[in-house]
């Protein structure tokens, strides 16, 4: 059985792909994400494709006539043609859970970063500019301590990040789709968490009704000089209206993993704003979320080889 990793991968991926070919008995190759021509050939005899995130579309299944099953490492699935895969009877499966512990870790560090507009002083310091901040910066920096961090979605990634929030001195809030649970006193509305929070952090999902979920009228009933932080998706966010508010000083700060176009080209009107913290897209890669990643992989591998129901299909 052949599987094709489509990302760009480093030594110890490299290996570790080595050797779940030589334990479970496949054929695995590898596949750059900017090789467009390359992923073309090598997806045409590909029977598990283990997708990251540049886009898999219908075209591609069209030349894939052995392609039985799609594996996003990680949540999201929205860079997957699901009705394609339907047509063709290619299953879709995530893997929730195993990125969880890696994006609320990264949703922290970009807390941080913005309250202490950490960029600032590290291009600074690297120019040779002395010890200190300017005067006009000395009123934006703030501790987590004491703010109202809202959390929008209540899945893995919140879950972890409120105890930590809170053992750091924050008032937590949370927003979801569905109905409110009433088990839980800190589920507010979407307008009441805007207005409250300090802090405004997105872990939902990007499906047809949360895209520009944060558009411009609701960036402007956030509180002013709140912090927003994007680790989920970036068409969640209206980017024009929120490069407009981080310029005007509405905003203090945003860190960004995600946006709404990626790779983002470099004239993104963000990228010239120094109170946004930058990343691109890498909240999830560590290593520890590869090796959970790979063992679920390889279980729906034997799954689907043993004609057994797969884990976490999503299509």
């Amino acid at each position: 059985m052949k599987v094709l990793y489509h990302y760009d991968v480093g030594p110890w991926l490299r290996d570790r792909l080595s050797r779940l070919a030589t334990e479970e008995g496949l054929r695995v190759a590898i596949c750059s994400e900017r090789d467009h021509d390359g992923f073309l050939e090598q997806i045409s005899d590909t029977e598990v494709l283990l997708h990251n995130l540049e886009p898999v579309t219908a075209d591609h299944m069209a030349v894939a006539p052995r392609l039985k099953l799609v594996q996003k490492i990680g949540v999201g699935v929205n860079t997957i043609d699901l009705d394609a895969a339907r047509e063709r009877g290619i299953a879709v499966c995530n893997m929730p859970g195993t990125n969880s512990q890696a994006v609320s870790e990264m949703t922290l560090l970009l807390i941080l970063a913005c309250l202490r507009r950490l960029p600032v002083f590290h291009n600074r310091t690297a120019r040779g500019e002395g010890w200190g901040w300017p005067p006009a910066m000395q009123d934006t920096l703030g501790e987590i301590a004491g703010r109202t961090v809202g959390l929008v979605g209540y899945g893995a990634v919140p879950k972890l990040l409120e105890p930590v929030l809170k053992a750091m001195g924050a008032r937590v809030l949370f927003t979801k789709r569905g109905e409110r649970d009433p088990a839980n006193p800190a589920w507010v509305d979407k307008a009441t968490l805007l207005a409250e929070s300090d802090i405004v952090s997105l872990h939902i999902p990007l499906v047809p009704e949360t895209r520009h979920w944060l558009d411009r009228d609701a960036i402007a009933q956030m509180k002013p000089g709140a912090i927003l932080v994007n680790t989920a998706r970036g068409p969640l966010v209206d980017e024009e209206a929120l490069a407009a508010a981080l310029a005007s000083g509405r905003l203090m700060g945003a860190g960004l993993d995600v946006f709404a176009e990626e790779p983002s080209p470099a004239g993104n009107p963000l990228f010239a704003l120094d109170n946004v913290v930058l990343a691109p897209h890498v909240a999830f890669f560590t290593l520890g979320t590869l090796e959970r990643s790979l063992a679920v992989a390889a279980d729906n591998i034997n799954r689907l080889r043993q004609g057994r129901d797969l884990l976490h299909r999503v299509a």
